[in-house]
C-alpha cells in the first residue's frame, strides 16, 4: 500500500508542478486573502479548511468547494487555479479543503467515505459547507464542487453522498464514484487506476444511489474532463464516468450534442444541447494526466458567471389592455415647430470588450467578454486584435484563433455564433510571452470598433 501511494504522490507532484507552471495565476490583486478556518464542525479525518471570500460578495452568493490533487493542499490549489480570481469577478465564495494525512490524497475508497454521513473526508467537507452557509447568505441552489485527480475523485464522491447539497460538479481527470473502493484500508486501487474496472451503466448508477438510500430528489449535474493519454488514471475511466452519471439522470449514453470547442477537444452533452446540460464530457486528445484546468469553463457550466435571479417571476396575469402611455398622447396635434439641427456625432461603439490577463513567468491566460449593443445582435462573428510583440497563443477556448501571434482574428465556434442585442459571449486563450504580458490596444467586432474595459 505505501509504495503505491508514494508512487502516486511522486507522479502527481511532477504532474501538478508542471500543470501549475502552465496555468498558475498570481494571487488576486485585492485585499481579499485566503484564510484558514478552525473549529468548523464535525471533522473525523482532521481536514484543514481554507476559505476565500472576495471583497465584493454577491447578495446571494454561490459557493464552490475546490478540491486539490494528491500531495497537494488547499493553499496550493488556491494559488495554482483561477477559481479565486473568478470569484473576485462574480462574487461567489470558495472553500479549499486540505488533507493532513501523509499521502495528502483524499479518501475516496473507504466504506465510510462512500456513504452519506459515514465518516472520513466527505463529512468534514460537508461541515465546511455548513459553516459557510451559517455565516453568509449562500444561495442553497448554487453550491458546487470541483477538483483535479484525487480532488476529481472526491468531486464524484461528494455528489454521490450529498445530492441534496451540491447542484453540480466538475471533475478533471477523475474516476467514477465507487471505482476506487477498497476494503483492506488501502487508499490505492490499481485496477481502477489502470482503467480495468468496467460496469454497466445501471451498476455504476446503483453505486451512487446506494450512497444515500431512499433519496428521490434532484441529482447534481456533472461535467467530466479527461486526457486520452492519462498515464495515472487511465482514459477508460472517462467513459465509465459518463455511463454512471447519465444513468443517475436516467439518460441515454447517446449524446444529444457533440462539438469541438478547440482543436483536439471533443465535447459531448447528454440530456440537453445547451451549456447547462445534465452531463457534459470533454475528451482531450493526446493530453496526459497533467491536464490544463479550465476553471472558466467549469464556472460557466455551474452558472456562476452570471448573477442569480434578483426578482421572482410575476404571480398575476398581465393586463389585457395596454397601459396608458407616459406622457399621455395629446388629442390635438401640436403645431409644427422648427426641426432641431441634425446631430453630427455618429453612434457610439456597438460592442464592448472586457479583457482580463493573468500572467506569470513566461505565460499568461486571458478572459475575454464580448458584448453587443446593436439592435439586431450578431450572427457569425469575428473579433480582430493585435497581440503585443512576443505573445504567442498556445491554446484557446470558445473560439478559433488565427494566426497565433501579431494581428489575430478570433472566430466563433458552432455553439456560440449568435450574440443577441445586449448579450455577451466569453472566450479566452493561453499564451506564451517574452516579457510583455499587456493587452491589445483595440478590438473590432465584424470590422466595427469596440470600446475596451
Amino acid at each position: 500500500m505505501r509504495p503505491r501511494i508514494k508512487l502516486l504522490g511522486t507522479a502527481l507532484v511532477a504532474a501538478a508542478l508542471t500543470a501549475l507552471a502552465a496555468i498558475a495565476a498570481p494571487t488576486p490583486a485585492s485585499a481579499a486573502t485566503l484564510t484558514q478556518v478552525t473549529n468548523f464542525g464535525a471533522n473525523p479525518s482532521n481536514l484543514q479548511m481554507y476559505l476565500y471570500v472576495p471583497n465584493t460578495v454577491a447578495a446571494r452568493p454561490g459557493l464552490l468547494v475546490a478540491v486539490h490533487y494528491c500531495t497537494g493542499s488547499g493553499p496550493a490549489f488556491y494559488s495554482g487555479t483561477q477559481y479565486a480570481a473568478l470569484a473576485d469577478r462574480y462574487g461567489y465564495i470558495v472553500i479549499y479543503p486540505s488533507v493532513t494525512r501523509s499521502s495528502k490524497c483524499f479518501d475516496v475508497s473507504s466504506p465510510q467515505a462512500l456513504r452519506r454521513d459515514g465518516g472520513s473526508d466527505p463529512v468534514g467537507i460537508k461541515s465546511m459547507v455548513d459553516y459557510v452557509r451559517s455565516r453568509y447568505a449562500v444561495d442553497p441552489n448554487r453550491i458546487f464542487a470541483t477538483g483535479t485527480s484525487s480532488g476529481a475523485m472526491m468531486t464524484n464522491v461528494l455528489l454521490g453522498d450529498y445530492p441534496d447539497v451540491f447542484a453540480a460538479g466538475a471533475a478533471f481527470a477523475g474516476v467514477p464514484f465507487g471505482c476506487f473502493a477498497t476494503t483492506d484500508g488501502s487508499e490505492w486501487n490499481s485496477q481502477c487506476a489502470n482503467g480495468q474496472v468496467t460496469k454497466t451503466a445501471q451498476q455504476w448508477g446503483d453505486l451512487v444511489r446506494n450512497a444515500y438510500p431512499g433519496y428521490t430528489g434532484k441529482r447534481p449535474r456533472m461535467q467530466v474532463w479527461h486526457g486520452t493519454n492519462d498515464e495515472t488514471l487511465r482514459y477508460p475511466n472517462f467513459g465509465e464516468e459518463v455511463k454512471q452519471w447519465t444513468n443517475v439522470h436516467g439518460l441515454s449514453q447517446t449524446p444529444t450534442f457533440t462539438d469541438t470547442p478547440q482543436a483536439g477537444y471533443t465535447r459531448t452533452r447528454y440530456g440537453g444541447s445547451g451549456g447547462t446540460a445534465q452531463v457534459e464530457a470533454i475528451s482531450m486528445q493526446g493530453v496526459t494526466h497533467n491536464l490544463p484546468v479550465d476553471a472558466a469553463q467549469a464556472i460557466r457550466f455551474f452558472g456562476l458567471d452570471a448573477p442569480p435571479p434578483t426578482t421572482a417571476p410575476p404571480t398575476t396575469a398581465p393586463p389585457t389592455t395596454p397601459p396608458t402611455p407616459y406622457p399621455p398622447t395629446p388629442t390635438t396635434p401640436a403645431p409644427p415647430t422648427t426641426p432641431p439641427p441634425p446631430t453630427t456625432p455618429g453612434p457610439g461603439p456597438l460592442c464592448r470588450v472586457e479583457y482580463t490577463v493573468n500572467a506569470w513567468g513566461t505565460g499568461l491566460t486571458t478572459a475575454i467578454k464580448i458584448t453587443t449593443y446593436n439592435d439586431t445582435g450578431v450572427v457569425g462573428w469575428n473579433l480582430a486584435f493585435t497581440l503585443p510583440a512576443g505573445q504567442t497563443i498556445t491554446s484557446g477556448w470558445n473560439a478559433t484563433y488565427s494566426p497565433t501571434s501579431g494581428a489575430v482574428t478570433a472566430r466563433n465556434v458552432s455553439y456560440n455564433g449568435t450574440i443577441g442585442p445586449g448579450d455577451s459571449v466569453s472566450i479566452g486563450f493561453q499564451a506564451n510571452h517574452t516579457g510583455d504580458a499587456g493587452k491589445p490596444s483595440s478590438f473590432t467586432l465584424n470590422s466595427s470598433p469596440c470600446s475596451v474595459t
